[in-house]
């Protein structure tokens, strides 16, 4: 199976920076629950797999978790979701898709899908 090589540029490395410090309060709050191995296995955030920076990454289960808001909602955004998703599920890895409401108001129902995903 094809293992894309994880990107270590400067530019690349620079905008994974800028995203983690300009992180959402959505993308916040489920560091908070996914950080420090607090669920059984160890995320990491804005990782690089091929040429896209995902969330968050549980390399043992090859997880990713993607927290959407209202600007993936339009045609051309969904489009590049679409074709992400399908890059990262031909390399062999699951996705996960949440919107930020369900992160302000299922945080369990959200936690609950993300273990589910572990399993």
């Amino acid at each position: 199976m094809l293992t894309p090589r994880t990107h270590s540029n400067v530019v690349t490395k620079q905008s994974r920076k800028a995203l983690r410090n300009d992180a959402t309060i959505q993308e916040r709050m489920l560091w908070s629950k996914l950080k420090g191995s607090n669920i059984g296995y160890k995320f990491q955030r804005q990782h690089s797999i091929g040429k896209y920076i995902v969330d968050f990454y549980c390399p043992i289960k090859k997880l990713i978790v993607e927290i959407d808001g209202i600007q993936h909602g339009d045609i051309e955004d969904k489009k590049y979701d679409t074709e992400r998703t399908e890059y990262f599920e031909f390399l062999g890895y699951k996705v996960l898709r949440f919107w930020n409401n369900e992160i302000n108001t299922n945080m369990d129902g959200v936690m609950m899908k993300i273990k589910e995903g572990l399993s």
